[in-house]
């Protein structure tokens, strides 16, 4: 695909588009409603180019030995890219995921298609509500939330129970990861940690130094599972970046979500 290509979303009533960025040949922009959403790389889905997605990536990349194959469940898809990072990285990988617009899927895919090889399994719905079709498969290791930002948030995404709900899918080293946009002074951002925080064992937080001050607007990632947060992902994603990275746990995670 070398030009814009457009589609109309029948839930929101929004265009998705899909257009080359510009930079980099084989690779793609989607926007939703005149907003950038996704990046996919096609000759090389390892390499991720928005820095919140980039951070979830080196989390999958610690939580399992390289080229282990995982099961994940995306709730929110968009282009798909993480689906892309984990194959290119993690081959055979089983992998699930759930869009509200069955529009947007189905233009993804036929504009930007999946290496062939990609175990993928679409669901279409609500988040929350297509929980129940995955309680009778085998436990995920890695969960992704990646659906809202900010006052944008489904109230329903954001609660304890649903923190809860989700986290009763994942195996025992399994690990829940929520992208979490926010403004300043981070209000949702420091109630998400608090509410992820009553759902699981262990909570971590990632984000560029500078987000954790609350004087800026940008994206926090927070990671927490069933067991103890290990100490050695801390020293791993701080070296993997991008830089400057903070990784908060513990006291200061504690110090940060009480703001």
């Amino acid at each position: 695909m070398q030009h814009r290509r457009s589609r109309l979303m029948k839930l929101s009533g929004q265009h998705a588009v899909i257009e080359p960025d510009g930079f980099t040949d084989g690779a793609f922009i989607l926007s939703i409603g005149g907003a950038e959403q996704s990046h996919v790389d096609l000759k090389h889905p390892e390499h991720i180019f928005y820095e919140y997605l980039r951070r979830i990536g080196n989390i999958i990349d610690v939580v399992a030995p390289a080229g282990e194959r995982l099961r994940v469940l995306h709730l929110g898809a968009g282009a798909l890219t993480l689906v892309r990072y984990i194959q290119a990285t993690r081959p055979g990988s089983e992998q699930y995921a759930v869009e509200l617009e069955r529009e947007l899927e189905d233009f993804v895919l036929k504009e930007l298609p999946l290496a062939p090889e990609t175990r993928l399994e679409m669901h279409h719905g609500d988040a929350r509500a297509q929980l129940a079709a995955f309680r009778k498969l085998p436990k995920f290791d890695v969960i992704v939330l990646d659906v809202f930002a900010g006052p944008e948030a489904p109230p329903h995404l954001t609660t304890p129970d649903f923190y809860a709900e989700a986290a009763r899918l994942l195996g025992p080293a399994g690990i829940l990861v929520v992208n979490v946009g926010d403004d300043p002074p981070l209000t949702f951002a420091r109630s998400q940690v608090k509410a992820l925080q009553s759902a699981v064992t262990d909570v971590a937080a990632l984000a560029q130094e500078s987000m954790f001050t609350g004087r800026y607007p940008g994206n926090i990632i927070l990671a927490g599972g069933r067991q103890a947060w290990n100490p050695e992902w801390t020293a791993a994603l701080l070296a993997a970046g991008p830089h400057p990275a903070a990784v908060l746990t513990g006291m200061d995670l504690a110090a940060f979500a009480d703001g």
